[in-house]
Order: structure tokens, then sequence, then C-alpha cells
């Protein structure tokens, strides 16, 4: 299974103190998305930070049109046993499905749901979107027709980051968006819930509250799915991890671990 183990790895700078973090991205996008900012800051607070890239999502690797959402769930369990240990999931988007559908074997300890698709699926979403903003709608659909090649910068801007990101970060990250499996695209627009249900382990979802893709109202139907309340991130759009503000996503997503991950005993 070619490439489908691939992390980037930033080990803890306080040592092992602390339960590993497994991050896993959305689509359209690669693990590089949480090693701009994200995995040198968890390492920074003491976690062993990993990033998989889903097969096909590597800038190295073409793209896998047939991987379904079902080959991203094992990529993230094999990841899981690269790490070792009993890690705390966390999931973007897509990402966030593919983690509440590993949470069982992955024996999680926890898990946060970060701008997550809905339980109902991509499909009303995709008409929802298509209403209210028709230009983002066809410029999601031209990444996937031409590999990445956004042809407008301005709307790729307002779907994914917000006004303050400079524009020359936006247009370094939407140079490295690429083609998604259209079997995973497939996989999604249906409702969900046949795989995901609640779940016992502690669950954080965070919304961004200029996110048009999942705006707040499509969030709380996950957080209502786990029974907790989600916690939206004022002055944010969908990518979360890459946007001006980042600090407030990864400040919510600490502070939650501090409450509710125990640290790890050493031996």
């Amino acid at each position: 299974m070619a490439g489908a183990t691939r992390c980037i790895v930033r080990k803890s700078t306080k040592g092992r103190s602390r339960a590993p973090l497994l991050f896993v991205h959305g689509a359209f996008i690669g693990a590089w998305c949480w090693d701009e900012h994200f995995l040198k800051y968890f390492a920074d607070l003491g976690y062993d930070a990993w990033a998989v890239d889903l097969r096909g999502h590597a800038d190295e690797e073409e793209a896998q049109d047939l991987a379904s959402i079902d080959d991203y769930v094992a990529d993230v369990l094999l990841a899981v046993e690269q790490i070792g240990a009993a890690p705390v999931l966390v999931g973007h988007s897509m990402g966030a499905i593919i983690v509440q559908r590993t949470l069982r074997r992955a024996q999680a300890r926890a898990v946060s749901l970060m701008a997550p698709v809905p339980p109902h699926g991509l499909l009303g979403s995709s008409f929802m979107l298509a209403a209210r903003s028709p230009g983002i709608f066809n410029e999601i659909n031209r990444i996937q027709l031409f590999d990445g090649m956004a042809g407008s910068p301005d709307q790729m801007r307002r779907a994914i980051f917000s006004q303050q990101l400079p524009a020359a970060d936006v247009k370094r990250y939407l140079r490295r968006m690429r083609h998604e499996s259209q079997r995973a695209l497939f996989d999604l627009s249906w409702p969900q819930h046949f795989w995901i249900e609640r779940t016992t382990i502690p669950v954080q979802v965070i919304g961004a509250a200029d996110d048009l893709f999942f705006p707040p109202s499509l969030v709380e139907e996950t957080a209502q799915l786990h029974g907790v309340e989600s916690e939206i991130v004022p002055d944010m759009a969908h990518a979360m991890m890459l946007d001006a503000h980042w600090q407030q996503a990864a400040q919510r997503l600490a502070g939650w671990l501090e409450r509710a991950v125990a640290p790890v005993k050493q031996k």
C-alpha cells in the first residue's frame, strides 16, 4: 500500500508525557497543512504530533481517483500502528468523518472534530453552497477538474480563508491544493449515520464562524450527535489550521486536551 503510512512527525520538545496526537487532513490537501503551524505548536506543549498523508495526497504522489473513505480509514489505522500507542485523533472536514469511522478500531483516547463534514453528508451542503455562492462552488469544481489550478484566487480565498490571511500565503497554499478522489467524494455525499455514532470517549467539535462550507448551524449537527456543545471560533474560515488566526483554533484544542486527556503515565 505505497504511501499509505506516510506521516510527518514532530516529536515533543518536553519528553513524552502526553498522549500522541494524530492529525488527519481533509479533501484537496495533504498532511503539510498541519505542519505549517499545528505540529510544532503541539510538540512545544509536550505532545508527539503526527500528521498522516492519506493515499494520493502527498506532494509527489498522483491522486487516486478510486480511493474510498474506507481506504482512508485504513491509512489512518496504519498510522496508528506506526505511533504504537492510543492517540488522540484530530480530523478536519473530510478528515473528521474519517476519524469518526476509525475511533473503535484505533482505540483512540479522544477525538477533536474541526469544521466537520456534517452527519447528513456533502450532498445537501453542496446544494446550499451552489445556491448561496455559485462562484465559489464553480471554483471547487475547477480544482477537482484541473488538479488544484484554481482560476480565481479571490473566490478561493473567500471559500477557504479569512480576509486577514496575507495574499502571498493564500497563493502558496492554493498551489499545493490538488484533485480529490472522486470515489471518496461520492462516499461522503450520502448520510454518514450508518458508519458513525455517538462514542463514550471525550469529543470536541470546533467550527469556524465564517466557514462557507460548513457554517456553525451544520457544525452543530455533529456536536448534537456526540452530545457535546460546539465551539465556534470567530473571524476564521474553513481552513482553520492555516488561517490568519490559527492560534485561536490551536488554543481551543490545547485547552480541551488539558481538561479531557490525562497525561501518559511514565514507565
